[in-house]
């Protein structure tokens, strides 16, 4: 608490102090939102927090509230716009893509990559999932002990389906995974960052160029003949192949790793999904890690376009909101003992991938490649375990993108 002083040089009535924003995790709790913030939700459905550049937008704490905000049109993503809440400092105002506009240019660029995402899609690709997923098993068991699944799986499953859906060569996964990784980093320079998203432009524009001189059957192309046609420009598809690339490879690879290390800190939990083929329960289980990990664990960020009145409290035009999903699938009104990992909880309605118009594109796909990896791998491997101590592991703390850097295992 602060106090401070009136005209008349007394002292007026304490304030709370505001807590900065991002909040370290707990020591030895690596599967838990930051203490601060479940302390704020007890608090109260809102509250200021302070950013790295000293602006104090209002953080929003229960998962009804989150979602009525995130689906509300008066609330803007366009990270251009006085008063948004930037997750770090950067060299240009450039968006990337369309995550960060609104209606309707958003839905206009959102519409041109939808169809490669849909279910019925994804169910036509499973087997293709499937079949990299066993692959890198295999390896996996041919390979040396312990073996880092991170390096050795959880990355490579995603990039190379992410990979043939775009039309980007795997041989190149080395540079873009490097690139992505500084792109995602909070501690990076702004510099940094910035030629590291102009490395990945450039590198999606020179394959655009390539693929729309020798068309192939891949999400790159279809994005070509839309330039030709004068749909797109060139940048616009650049930016939506790194958007794509990134959010393609990077959640899913993190999502994999620590579902697995909470599962083997939860034997009993493993225990069900190792020793079922009931692809309901694989279903359930996949929602239930997504609603009790959150590996976007940074807030998902807008700003205000016109006042709002909600939780009791007016929400002013221009000011910053933050919707943490950790929290918001923590809250207990609407998924009891949130903090128990429960893998037979219907717990469909978590806010992993946002709400409203902006709710994650690639959901289809990361849900596809998570039910074929978590239904697989304890399968194959059953006698999987890590080897060393949770205490010795090294947590992305620093990221947008929360996860692990490396999970030693043997067998």
């Amino acid at each position: 608490m602060t106090s401070t002083l009136n005209p008349t040089g007394e002292h007026q009535a304490e304030l709370p102090e505001i807590p900065e924003f991002p909040m370290a995790r707990a020591a030895g709790c690596p599967f838990d939102p930051p203490p601060g913030l479940l302390a704020k939700q007890r608090e109260g459905r809102l509250a200021k927090v302070r950013l790295w550049d000293g602006s104090t937008p209002w953080l929003v704490t229960r998962y009804d509230d989150q979602r009525t905000l995130l689906g509300d049109p008066r609330v803007s993503a366009d990270a251009t716009r006085p008063g948004y809440p930037r997750i770090m400092p950067v060299t240009s105002q450039s968006s990337i893509s369309f995550i960060m506009m609104d209606d309707p240019d958003h839905a206009r660029l959102r519409r041109m990559v939808t169809a490669p995402f849909t279910i019925k899609r994804m169910a036509a690709l499973r087997p293709a999932v499937q079949k990299i997923v066993d692959d890198l098993i295999d390896d996996l068991l041919a390979g040396p002990q312990p073996a880092d699944l991170v390096q050795e799986f959880a990355l490579p499953v995603p990039s190379l389906v992410i990979c043939e859906l775009l039309g980007v060569p795997y041989a190149d996964h080395d540079f873009f995974q490097e690139n992505s990784s500084v792109l995602i980093q909070r501690d990076a320079t702004p510099e940094a960052r910035g030629a590291a998203g102009e490395n990945l432009r450039a590198y999606l524009d020179d394959l655009v160029g390539q693929k729309t001189a020798a068309p192939a059957d891949a999400l790159l192309t279809g994005l070509g003949e839309r330039v030709k046609a004068g749909e797109l420009t060139r940048d616009e598809v650049a930016q939506m192949g790194v958007l794509l690339l990134i959010a393609g490879h990077e959640t899913t690879a993190n999502m994999i790793a620590l579902g697995t290390l909470a599962l083997l800190e939860h034997p009993d939990q493993l225990a069900l999904l190792r020793d079922t083929d009931d692809p309901k329960l694989v279903a359930s289980a996949v929602e239930e890690l997504l609603r009790y990990l959150n590996i976007t664990h940074s807030g998902r960020r807008r700003v205000v376009l016109e006042d709002i009145e909600i939780a009791g409290q007016v929400l002013r035009a221009g000011d910053g909101i933050i919707t943490p999903n950790d929290i918001g699938n923590r809250d207990a009104d609407v998924f009891p003992d949130p903090g128990r990992l429960d893998l037979t909880r219907d717990a469909r309605r978590h806010v992993a991938f946002g709400f409203g118009v902006h709710q994650c594109l690639g959901q289809p796909l990361a849900r596809l490649e998570l039910q074929v990896v978590y239904s697989t791998l304890y399968r194959r491997i059953p006698t999987l375990r890590l080897a060393t101590e949770v205490e010795r592991l090294s947590f992305k703390h620093n990221g947008s993108v929360y996860g692990v850097y490396e999970l030693p295992v043997a067998w």
